[in-house]
């Protein structure tokens, strides 16, 4: 069996846009800023939640990927820091399900392009039907793991650091269903997006 060519010039996902680059660069700053401004005023723990965003918000400078996803991957992991440091989610107990439906498929998507860009899955190809079908496949998995990996988080943030972090049976259960709906729904849309991109001239 032939080996699968890696990403080339010639193929795209997640591809750089022109003028999205300061965009990207713009909620960066924003995260570093945060940074300064959660050390002047917030705990240890919140000073290093938003030294995890930023660093979060390095990867797709450092994978090339600009754009919507780059823009939507930052502002998203920022929000949702900056939300629960301000206690929104304790304020407007359903804003938890739209973070966690946003913020893990955006991660999920973010993550399956890295796969491709590393050559651990194909190159994108408009007219394969299945290669779009694994786009979707690979990224609600990859969004189901994560999901996992947040409650783990959740919890032990709750049992070992702040017990004012809400778990509990129902929390989990619909974080899960959201994170994983979220997953679907960025999956789709990276596949839908990436084969429109090649069908151009």
């Amino acid at each position: 069996m032939p080996a699968t060519p890696a990403p080339t010039a010639g193929t795209s996902l997640a591809a750089p846009a022109r003028g999205a680059i300061l965009a990207g660069d713009a909620v960066r700053a924003g995260a570093a800023l945060s940074v300064v401004v959660a050390g002047a005023t917030l705990d240890g723990v919140g000073v290093a939640l938003f030294l995890l965003v930023l660093g979060g918000t390095m990867v797709p400078r450092a994978l090339g990927v600009t754009g919507v996803l780059d823009v939507g991957y930052g502002a998203a992991l920022l929000a949702s820091a900056w939300a629960a440091q301000l206690e929104w989610y304790r304020a407007v107990p359903w804003l938890d399900l739209p973070v966690h439906a946003v913020c893990t498929g955006l991660i999920a998507a973010l993550a399956t392009v890295t796969l491709v860009r590393v050559g651990a899955l194909p190159a994108p190809h408009a007219d394969a039907r299945p290669w779009r079908t694994g786009v979707v496949v690979v990224t609600t998995g990859l969004g189901a793991v994560l999901a996992i990996l947040w409650e783990l988080g959740e919890w032990a943030g709750h049992t070992f650091l702040d017990d004012r972090i809400g778990v509990g049976y129902g929390d989990t259960v619909t974080d899960l269903a959201t994170g994983l709906l979220g997953s679907v729904v960025a999956g789709v849309l990276l596949a839908r997006g990436t084969a429109a991109r090649e069908h151009r001239p």
